[in-house]
């Protein structure tokens, strides 16, 4: 695909590109912690997103998306959000470079990639940082990897109406090949675990299904957790968010907590445990703690904090039986999407023959599984 991008760029524009890749993104463990302030454990991974790109001398940014066979053109004097839901993530990257007085001049643009859209692995996050990779590198702005990130963010924010936190941005540009990432939420600092993936794999199992509950949960969801905070500062005036919050403060005060209130609160504090454990785990090389930890956020997820769906627990209550598999959980948002699981490499034909025969047989749906290399983040391709 990489060489097509290229060709398909010298054909249209007649010129030699600079390429960059841009990866997607799997979170190991830490789900719907980032908006608690909270700990995540992302990775990046080789489903990515290639950017065939070279300035044009001119004032008009051309663009060519490969994988929809359609081409747009932009006046760089006028940048604003179109009609088109594929260029306005490209045009939100270059808004937010002219926002910071970058000088972007015009230039010509082939990408396209092999993020599977809708499976949860921020295709999205990917086109962002590769954009912003890819100008900062034939302008020369010299901006820090991490501004790149913050541009990227503002950039969904703003012109792809979506409020996400940091956490895909992040990773699309920090990954690390055979590391997994976590992320402080709160203060942006972080640390990079070693991921023992010699004998397994991440198989990622998507239900192709996506209930209509999704968005509107999710904000009710964030509204709990608030309301959860608000109730302990009358206790405890230092805690800003759930990350302040320990398991005791909630056990000692449960008495006062709206029941539902109660256990979104507990799934939040225990889940920021279960990434440090699972760091530690990782640490000490113990694959298969790490593994347990993402079974019990799988729990979490799924009692106390309602997001998950009976596709989702029917595909981790099958990989729980099998032998071959240290961890599995649903990530993501919730209520359809991925399962993540950590499967032994000798067993990965076997668990994605039985997980799909398993799935067709419960719910007349083929279940589509990737399997996932942990990668480094956007970085350029030399030329072959």
């Amino acid at each position: 695909m990489l060489q097509e991008i290229k060709d398909k760029f010298k054909a249209l524009y007649s010129q030699e590109p600079v390429v960059v890749r841009s990866p997607g993104r799997v979170n190991l463990i830490g789900e719907h912690t980032d908006y608690n302030d909270g700990f995540v454990l992302p990775a990046a991974i080789n489903k990515e997103i290639y950017f065939a790109v070279a300035s044009n001398q001119t004032n008009t940014f051309r663009a060519y998306a490969y994988d929809l066979q359609q081409e747009a053109e932009f006046d760089l004097n006028q940048v604003q959000p179109s009609d088109s839901s594929w260029a306005n993530y490209l045009l939100g990257v270059v808004a937010q470079l002219q926002k910071a007085n970058f000088d972007v001049k015009g230039f010509d643009l082939v990408y396209g990639g092999n993020i599977p859209i809708g499976a949860g692995l921020s295709s999205s996050a990917a086109v962002e940082c590769g954009l912003a990779y890819a100008l900062n590198h034939i302008f020369g702005f010299a901006i820090p990897k991490f501004d790149l990130v913050k541009m990227a963010q503002q950039a969904e924010h703003e012109y792809a109406g979506v409020k996400c936190g940091i956490m895909d941005q992040f990773a699309s540009m920090y990954g690390r090949q055979d590391y997994a990432v976590k992320l402080d939420c709160r203060s942006l600092d972080f640390d990079y675990y070693h991921l023992e993936m010699a004998d397994y794999r991440i198989v990622l199992c998507d239900t192709q299904v996506k209930h209509n509950l999704a968005s509107s949960e999710y904000n009710t969801r964030r509204q709990e957790c608030e309301a959860g905070v608000a109730h302990l500062q009358r206790h405890y005036p230092e805690v800003k968010s759930l990350r302040d919050v320990t398991v005791a403060m909630l056990e000692q005060h449960q008495e006062e907590f709206e029941s539902t209130v109660y256990k979104r609160c507990t799934y939040v504090v225990h889940e920021n445990i279960r990434v440090e454990e699972a760091c530690r785990a990782l640490e000490q090389g113990d694959m298969k703690t790490f593994g347990e930890k993402m079974y019990a956020s799988h729990r979490g997820l799924q009692h106390n904090y309602e997001v998950s769906c009976e596709e989702l627990d029917f595909l981790v209550d099958q990989a729980k039986d099998m032998d071959a598999v240290l961890g599995a959980r649903m990530m993501g948002g919730g209520f359809g999407g991925c399962t993540i699981n950590l499967v032994q490499l000798d067993a990965l034909d076997t668990f994605t023959q039985q997980m799909e025969e398993a799935y067709k047989l419960q719910f007349g749906i083929h279940l589509k599984t990737y399997v996932a290399e942990i990668v480094d983040g956007s970085s350029l391709v030399e030329p072959s």
